[in-house]
């Protein structure tokens, strides 16, 4: 096991990692920005190290100043979090070339499943259900035309590095496509330095749902069920749950039994999850995160396994510990994303927080960095907390989102908390009816 782990993230999730090493007897060492010198994560590590000024590309993104931290404080290992570094295969071969771990998979499977055309590729070669698409990138529009022409409109124009829904257009007839393409392209480059596409077919009215794996790179995997992240607003999760509303048990064994099959092949290390579209009783592979993903704690809360504690076992060359009849799903569980954001407009809100009241009660767990006094800046994402929810039942895991919704206080900035409580009231989520469209479409009819 180690003795010492940097943590090149910052916010909620520094914390989260910060919280499982402590808990392993292991010494912490927190990186920031000028910006984050008052932040949770930079208190509450045993050490820590400044590494550049507020923009994340001369500090969160500073790979030699994230690698002389570690060999100043003489850390072991490296624990990415998500976002930032945690999905660069070169940042991970880097600290492999200066005798430091990564704690993740191989920067050859990042690499992999980093570019959509060859992650799209690996999976099916690994068995894996995908997308009706092209088998690579589109040169040319002659040949996007043949293509969209096979796979039938709407096509989905998609970059392939990347995402967040940047590089990515519909095109429903031959005349858009042409015009959808060259958006793509420009947007894809601008976002990403790359301005590669490839089509795909466009699914009307599927969810996203995603499978959580566990590997340790030594021939062992197990999935861990799904998530259900359908609530999206311009395709960033909002709302994510377990187990799917759309699901039932064998098809939640059959995918994710396949899955897990699959990373077995692979030879997976660590955590990953891989995400599909869901429509008429059929799933389709559309990426996998080879990374701790941001709603990891609705399936901790499910199976009562620590996902960033395995992920630090593994690492340290542990076997995986489980076989699949060892994991065992208990009731239901829910995760909010709240945002320093406009609940209406969605415009960012730094700022200092005045006050904060964070509901408790059974079932209840809230991963935030905030504190009163504290000054959000405006460098970074806006998520400043997540509330996580468990009940024996859905209705029952409901209810209590309803009650702890109405507990929370953040005073000072503005958060998406009130379109919350708006969207636990609303028949359709109540009843499981949603699909990745929903939100937006809700949200244009309320404003």
């Amino acid at each position: 096991m180690f003795d010492k782990i940097l943590i090149a993230n910052r916010g909620e999730i520094a914390l989260r990692v910060m919280r499982a090493c402590r808990e392993l007897g292991i010494h912490t060492v927190a990186v920031h920005s000028t910006a984050d010198e008052e932040a949770m994560h930079v208190r509450l590590a045993d050490e820590s190290v400044c590494i550049g000024p507020p923009p994340a590309r001369d500090s969160y993104l500073n790979i030699p100043a994230i690698v002389a931290a570690c060999e100043i404080t003489g850390a072991e290992a490296v624990h990415p979090g998500y976002g930032f570094l945690s999905e660069d295969a070169r940042f991970a071969e880097i600290l492999e070339e200066h005798k430091i771990k990564f704690i993740g998979p191989s920067s050859a499977h990042i690499r992999i499943m980093g570019d959509k055309i060859e992650a799209k590729r690996t999976a099916k070669e690994l068995g894996i259900p995908v997308v009706p698409g092209s088998e690579g990138g589109i040169n040319d529009i002659r040949e996007a035309r043949r293509t969209a022409g096979d796979i039938g409109y709407p096509v989905l124009i998609k970059a392939t590095a990347g995402g967040g829904g940047r590089g990515m257009k519909v095109a429903h007839t031959e005349t858009d496509l042409e015009n959808a393409i060259q958006t793509a392209q420009a947007e894809a480059k601008a976002a990403f330095g790359n301005g590669d596409v490839y089509l795909e077919k466009y699914l009307e009215r599927p969810r996203h749902i995603e499978i959580q794996v566990l590997g340790d790179g030594q021939g062992n995997a197990v999935h861990l069920g799904e998530r259900d992240c359908s609530l999206q607003r311009r395709h960033q999760k909002v709302w994510e749950e377990a187990h799917s509303p759309a699901l039932n048990a064998a098809q939640r064994e059959a995918i994710g039994g396949r899955v897990a099959r699959a990373m077995q092949k692979l030879g997976y290390e660590g955590v990953g999850t891989v995400e599909f579209l869901y429509e008429n009783g059929e799933f389709y592979f559309i990426e996998m995160n080879t990374r701790l993903q941001v709603e990891h704690p609705v399936t901790e809360m499910l199976t009562g396994l620590d996902l960033v504690q395995e992920q630090i076992r593994i690492a340290s060359g542990a076997q995986l510990k489980y076989e699949q009849s060892d994991i065992v799903f208990s009731g239901h569980a829910i995760e909010c994303r709240i945002n320093a954001e406009n609940p209406t407009t969605f415009a960012p809100s730094p700022g200092r927080v005045d006050n904060v009241h964070v509901p408790g009660g059974l079932g209840v767990r809230i991963d935030s960095a905030l504190y009163a006094g504290y000054r959000i800046p405006p460098y970074y994402d806006s998520l400043i907390g997540k509330l996580i929810v468990f009940g024996k039942s859905r209705t029952e895991c409901l209810m209590r989102l309803r009650r702890a919704l109405g507990e929370y206080v953040i005073e000072g900035v503005e958060t998406t908390i009130p379109l919350f409580q708006q969207l636990v009231a609303e028949p359709d989520i109540i009843d499981g009816h949603y699909d990745i469209h929903w939100l937006e479409k809700y949200l244009i009819n309320n404003t």
